[in-house]
């Protein structure tokens, strides 16, 4: 159905709202660029209670569409998708050299006390407490995120951060580290940094289209 935006909303069979709808920004034959609702799961989990998910959702309407790239569940935002096996490996391959630009907003327990900033700092697997990953300066894999403040309030603080590398929780992690987690993080924050939901949105995306070679920038607002 048509959205006050001008991006479509659709959500899965038998159901409606905002919460449950994922927004199509943008379609063409060889990828397309839709936007997450936080609590979905972007490929199917395990077991069939976790079969319902975004790449799930949007083959629906695009038979061909492919994930390239994955955003948390309790993560909200922009997310591409590949168009058929050819373009998957062509966009994966673009992501795996780093030239697929993201960004993402989110508000973070306490004041930071610089305008901005970089985390350099490596991450592991925790086998002993999964899904949590861990800093591990020992095998842990080189991460780098960089921060600017974009909002202070009295007791938490409006940040952009663009994640350098990809890892597993990379921005969770990494701002839980530094001692500011990112609110309603229930992984990586204490229980005084609760919200209703992750505050963590990815709002832009940019990248060179593999077939026009033409630039492209896409942008979402976040919910919160």
């Amino acid at each position: 159905m048509p959205d006050p935006t001008g991006n479509d909303t659709v959500g899965p069979p038998g159901t409606s709202g905002a919460a449950e709808a994922w927004a199509l920004i943008h379609a063409d034959a060889q990828l397309l660029v839709v936007a997450k609702p936080a609590g979905l799961l972007s490929v199917p989990g395990r077991g069939p209670d976790k079969a319902d998910c975004l790449s799930a959702r949007v083959q629906v309407q695009y038979p061909d569409a492919a994930i390239v790239h994955r955003l948390d569940q309790p993560t909200s935002g922009l997310m591409l998708l590949a168009r058929g096996a050819d373009m998957q490996r062509r966009l994966s391959a673009a992501f795996e050299r780093r030239q697929v630009e993201k960004r993402y907003v989110a508000w973070v327990a306490g004041r930071l006390p610089a305008e901005d900033g970089e985390i350099r700092l490596p991450i592991g697997a925790n086998w002993a407490d999964r899904p949590r990953r861990r800093i591990d300066t020992t095998t842990g894999r080189a991460s780098h995120t960089v921060w600017r403040v974009l909002r202070r309030q009295a007791d938490r603080t409006l940040v952009e951060l663009a994640p350098l590398t990809g890892r597993t929780h990379q921005l969770r992690l990494h701002l839980a580290a530094i001692g500011h987690p990112i609110l309603g993080d229930a992984l990586y924050g204490p229980p005084e940094v609760a919200a209703p939901r992750l505050l963590l949105h990815a709002c832009a995306l940019a990248l060179v289209h593999p077939h026009s070679g033409q630039q492209m920038e896409f942008r979402n607002s976040p919910p919160f």
